[in-house]
């Protein structure tokens, strides 16, 4: 595998040959340019993985250079000054202004080898510990043993061995981004990054800005398609989008490349694109709010992230799972939850989702009442919500085993809906809120026939 891709900047015809045949004999990728102007011009194209630039260049000098990429939004890869005629101060403001190291000529090549190697595995221990502090929140990994749970993952890790785009659509708070991370995680692109960027976030005006970069004065800020290069961009709430920001970001993704604000060159896309969304995107079409084309663009394999009503079965697990993530990261007492609490929890319709559970959850450790979360406790904290009365369901349902009335009900509630669709089972699955497969899979379980006989 290539090591990575060095820009060498020196106006010594000489030295950029040595040096170049050197990297290549240790499988670097490498490129020589004898000015700023055209070091410039190279960083545009493709950002290196490093660059060896000469302080004493005719025109603009690289401590020049160094500032101008420094001031410019931040030095985005390591730089190693290289001088005939070092001093101290030129050796103080290099490292000032962002460079890796200082090196002097004439140039000790194995020196020289063992520092690009440093600075690059430094560098890729920064970029890790970005992307580690991006995920500082818990996400749960997709847990849960329920049928729902096993069938999302099994259908994500089909989806992850290619490099579809993939249009994630799901409730709010039901786990969109951790799904995103799931697939990600389990991609060829797993060792690349992982860049999130929510538009509903952005002001209009930036939103070019922030995904596409800028440039200014020679300077250039990376967007996000630029920083997810060999990873994966997840644009989250996609249907915040305006019109004119779609049509841009459509143009984009059927050319596969992209032009910075305030440039004219093009960058090649080179991350696998995920969208994510809690807006019905097919009705905005049909509004006129969300572009068709785009949709289209976006949606060559959906993937529905399933409500937390679907898959009641695995609280406990979340709950179990948030409660050791809190006592180990955010150092709240363990408190152990009672089984009437439990009961509780997991009959809640939690219409925030898996969200809503890690916000009780933080909020049942933080009060901390006693070793044990009682259901009193988890009744207060949802806020004493009005149980359902018996009287609504006949005597003979109440006196059952609780699975036996569930499958009761389940059946009754099916059936209804097939009766009313008139068979439709994508209309049912529709109503009920549960993937086709799944339904038919309960369909099965419970003796219904989905195409029941006409009256």
């Amino acid at each position: 595998m290539n090591p990575g891709y060095i820009l060498v900047v020196d106006d010594e015809p000489d030295i950029c040959r040595l040096m170049r045949e050197i990297l290549e004999d240790e499988h670097y990728q490498v490129k020589t340019v004898e000015n700023a102007a055209a070091a410039r011009a190279a960083v545009k194209k493709q950002r290196p993985d490093l660059v060896l630039l000469d302080i004493w260049m005719p025109g603009t000098d690289g401590i020049s250079l160094l500032r101008e990429w420094s001031e410019g939004g931040g030095l985005e890869m390591p730089v190693i000054m290289i001088s005939g005629h070092g001093t101290v101060e030129t050796a103080v403001e290099a490292t000032r202004l962002g460079a890796y190291d200082f090196i002097e000529k004439p140039v000790s090549m194995g020196k020289l080898l063992v520092t690009i190697e440093r600075a690059l595995e430094t560098d890729k221990l920064r970029r890790e510990n970005l992307r580690l502090r991006r995920q500082t929140e818990p996400t749960a990994n997709l847990t849960g043993k329920s049928p729902v749970m096993q069938e999302l993952r099994e259908n994500i890790e089909r989806i992850a061995a290619t490099d579809a785009w993939v249009l994630i659509t799901g409730e709010p708070g039901s786990g969109k981004e951790v799904a995103a991370r799931y697939l990600h995680a389990h991609s060829a692109r797993q060792d690349g990054p992982f860049v999130e960027v929510s538009l509903t976030a952005m002001a209009p005006a930036q939103v070019a800005a922030q995904l596409f970069g800028q440039e200014h004065k020679g300077a250039v800020t990376p967007g996000c398609f630029e920083q997810a290069a060999g990873g994966t961009l997840l644009l989250n709430e996609i249907g915040g989008l305006d019109l004119t920001a779609q049509a841009r970001l459509l143009d984009a993704l059927e050319k596969t490349r992209f032009t910075r604000v305030g440039s004219r060159e093009t960058v090649a896309i080179d991350a696998r694109i995920l969208a994510a969304s809690d807006q019905d995107l097919h009705k905005a079409v049909e509004e006129k709010h969300f572009r068709e084309d785009l949709y289209y663009r976006l949606n060559i394999v959906p993937l529905r992230v399933p409500s937390l009503r679907e898959h009641h079965e695995d609280v406990p697990e979340l709950i179990n799972f948030y409660v050791n993530w809190m006592v180990d990261n955010e150092h709240l007492p363990y408190r152990k939850f009672s089984t009437g609490a439990l009961n509780l929890l997991r009959n809640y319709s939690w219409p925030g989702n898996v969200r809503e559970l890690r916000n009780v959850v933080q909020r049942l450790l933080i009060l901390h009442r006693g070793e044990e979360v009682t259901e009193a406790e988890v009744e207060q904290t949802l806020g004493s919500p009005t149980p359902v009365s018996s009287n609504s369901y006949p005597p003979t349902l109440l006196e059952r085993p609780l699975r036996d009335a569930r499958d009761q009900f389940e059946k009754a509630y099916l059936e209804h809906h097939l009766k009313r669709t008139g068979g439709n089972v994508a209309e049912v699955a529709r109503l009920s809120g549960m993937e086709r497969t799944h339904l038919y899979r309960k369909l099965k379980q419970l003796g219904v026939n989905p195409k029941p006989p006409k009256e």
